[in-house]
């Protein structure tokens, strides 16, 4: 579970981070965005990626508060209904903190492993209780519009990563073009109306602004 921009959290779902003010926002070609679960009723809780080694190691994006406390939500399920029983769950070396390495219940070699990339894996909402007055499942942002405070349009929240500094949206603007990140914080994200799928955001003025061109001395 989430609690709102400002709160202090609890573990679950994923926690609220915080990111300073001054971080870029810009537009930018961020990674791809976190799949939506089509059932309402299932909340995704992590997706598979490449095996690891020979053996039945497979890596694992974590969407969970604690990116290990995915192994320990017993049996999940894949999109096409299949359970998957996580062994063991470990952080990948070198990676972001969300990739773990995991062993999964009946594949023990590459073959096998191959075979899981790109599915995702969920759970029942009602094994993961009501959320609280303030809290909610950070899979319900995303597809929420966001509006600025007079209620325009700005875009769609396609997905909520986190790269160690904290949560932000990624935006794709209503009028098309790349994506954009925006600090999940209260100072950005004012108010939140899930019942309405609306995000009250307070962007600055270059959120989608395309990047610039670097600087003559610049080295990269």
């Amino acid at each position: 579970m989430h609690r709102r921009p400002g709160s202090t959290p609890r573990d679950g779902l994923r926690r609220t981070g915080r990111l300073d003010p001054a971080a870029v926002t810009a537009a930018r070609k961020a990674p791809p965005a976190k799949p939506v679960s089509p059932d309402p009723d299932l909340v995704l809780l992590g997706e598979f990626g490449r095996p690891h080694g020979l053996h039945g190691e497979v890596r694992l994006k974590s969407f969970t508060g604690e990116p290990l406390a995915i192994a320990g939500y017993g049996p999940l399920q894949g999109p096409d209904g299949r359970s998957f029983e996580l062994l063991d769950a470990r952080s990948a070396p070198g990676g972001a903190p969300d990739i773990l390495l995991v062993r999964v219940k009946d594949v023990s070699d590459r073959t096998a492993a191959e075979a899981l990339n790109r599915l995702t894996l969920a759970i029942p909402r009602d094994r993961l209780g009501e959320p609280a007055e303030d809290e909610f499942f950070l899979t319900d942002l995303i597809g929420a519009a966001a509006v600025d405070a007079d209620g325009t349009n700005l875009g769609t929240i396609v997905a909520v990563p986190n790269y160690g500094g904290g949560d932000l949206l990624e935006i794709r603007p209503a009028q098309g073009g790349p994506t954009a990140l925006l600090p999940f914080t209260k100072a950005f994200v004012p108010s939140l109306d899930l019942a309405e799928r609306r995000v009250v955001v307070a962007p600055p003025e270059d959120l989608f602004a395309p990047p610039g061109d670097k600087p003559a001395d610049d080295p990269g």
